[in-house]
């Protein structure tokens, strides 16, 4: 496994930096996925084992995530873009990892006093709500992370250098993230099923102590060892008469509440109060939140942005909620980290296939074939609902999931590398930072979803709701397919195959 992670590449002998610098960059990603990723697939079962026969608090920890990186997302962005490296990096990883302890402690305590609910329902519902706070906090954190190693990062180490080293760094990047996604939860699951849920508990939160350090020193060694980073940091600090948020954007920001509370507030009559809700509208505009999503909206590849989104309004992942019905329908946690760890292991060589079917029909074309390919194996999940023998289900439920991820990770890869060609570096954090945002808000209509039909033997609804979004998602992205290339299937050359045969 170490071999294919991070031995060097072909092309990052021709860098102008050491490639071992290369090594510390996944090394440090692959520990701090790692943390996510565990905590990702332990709290649903953590959740429908404090309170059993209902999908609520599992649904609620999703709504409060989600709702914490939709609300905060755009934030987040603009603090990584605004921030300098090195204090992006202490902020991202001290609060990743404390907020994860917290959660972890938290939980260790709710398992050990099962009975707390009754006994002490005050105590209960704080436990659980600094659980749910401190697991938002952690990954809003995470958030943090992901925007600077993948969206910044990895594009400012590719400028210059051998051409081709973007896709693949991309490439083991998620296949970094999906290694953990196999792993980390097989061995969660392992010591769920043959030690306790407590020891689960225990274990996450000794990892999220003890790796902090190694993940910092990784992560500084790459800055001080690579100059373009360095020159990019510096390019952040030097004052840029033409942003809209400089060194000065306190000030600024506080200036535009107290015009647009001015322009608001006045009556004049109707033409004036006409020009002054125009005038209104432009400093609402320049608040940093909007401004944010203005900048999005403005994009070129809103539209791939989008239909990636709306594949995170979905239970068919092995997220909380399905990871939560499958426990209640009996399958045992280790059988449920396999399958995820299958899941990965198909995302991993969706990160090989790739650079090679990118290389060959484009990066719009490979996006295109990917989302279809999803919604493909998704129809097994689909048919699932009317088999009724509960085991057969399931396992088409795993498979179905399982099996889609090769045209899910492919498609995720082919939308970010867009979004790294087309968005012009000023607005690339801007726009990574409301792209996660846009994608929480979806997942977070998901685990909404989830609190309205919380009785896991509905769970069939919240399949096909997800399957009509992920439909919907092709649909958007074929849309923007045509309108780019004007065509979606080269017919002549489908003709010519024909006659030639």
């Amino acid at each position: 496994m170490n071999t294919l992670l991070l031995s060097p590449e072909p092309s990052l002998a021709q860098c102008s930096f050491p490639t071992s610098l290369v090594t510390y960059l996944y090394s440090g990603h692959f520990l701090a996925r790692w943390g996510a990723r565990m905590w990702e697939f332990s709290v649903g079962l953590y959740m429908i084992s404090i309170w059993p026969e209902s999908l609520l608090l599992a649904a609620i920890y999703g709504v409060v995530e989600s709702s914490s990186t939709a609300l905060f997302g755009p934030t987040v962005g603009q603090l990584v873009d605004k921030l300098t490296y090195p204090k992006v990096l202490r902020l991202w990883l001290l609060t990743q990892n404390f907020s994860f302890m917290t959660a972890g402690a938290a939980v260790t305590i709710l398992l050990s006093c099962p009975n707390l609910k009754s006994t002490n329902f005050a105590a209960f519902i704080s436990l659980i709500s600094i659980t749910n706070i401190s697991g938002a906090v952690g990954v809003l954190s995470t958030l943090a992370g992901t925007i600077l190693i993948e969206r910044e990062w990895v594009v400012v180490i590719s400028e210059g250098q051998p051409p081709g080293l973007l896709t693949r760094m991309n490439s083991v990047i998620r296949r970094i993230d999906l290694i953990c996604k196999l792993f980390a939860p097989m061995v969660s699951g392992f010591i769920i099923s043959f030690v306790s849920l407590r020891a689960s508990s225990v274990a996450f939160g000794l990892l999220s102590t003890i790796s902090v350090w190694f993940q910092y020193s990784l992560f500084v060694s790459v800055y001080n060892g690579i100059p373009s980073l360095s020159e990019s940091n510096q390019r952040r600090i030097t004052p840029k008469a033409s942003s809209s948020w400089g060194d000065d954007s306190e000030q600024n920001y506080s200036a535009l509440e107290g015009e647009t509370s001015k322009f608001c507030r006045k009556g004049y009559s109707t033409s004036a109060e006409s020009s002054q809700r125009g005038n209104c509208a432009e400093q609402v505009l320049k608040i940093p939140l909007f401004g944010a999503w203005k900048t999005y909206l403005e994009q070129e590849v809103l539209l791939p942005g989008v239909s990636l989104a709306l594949l995170y309004f979905t239970v068919l992942s092995f997220g909380i909620l399905m990871t939560a019905t499958l426990e209640w329908e009996g399958t045992p946690p280790f059988v449920i980290g396999i399958a995820r760890g299958i899941s990965a292991t198909i995302g991993i060589a969706a990160t090989l296939v790739y650079p090679a079917l990118q290389s060959r029909i484009s990066t719009i074309r490979t996006g295109l074939w990917s989302i279809w390919s999803q919604w493909t194996f998704l129809l097994v999940c689909v048919a699932s609902i009317w088999v009724k023998d509960n085991h057969v289900s399931a396992y088409m439920l795993m498979g179905g999931v399982a099996t889609s991820r090769l045209g899910l990770w492919m498609f995720d890869l082919a939308v970010i590398q867009q979004m790294q060609d087309e968005v012009p570096e000023s607005d690339r954090c801007v726009v990574g930072g409301v792209q996660n945002s846009l994608q929480s808000i979806l997942d977070l209509m998901a685990y909404v979803m989830g609190i309205f039909i919380s009785n896991p033997q509905d769970f069939w609804k919240l399949m096909i709701l997800s399957f009509l979004a992920v439909t919907l998602s092709a649909l958007l992205y074929t849309v923007y397919v045509y309108r780019v290339r004007k065509h979606l299937i080269h017919w002549e050359k489908i003709c010519c195959w024909i006659f030639d045969s």
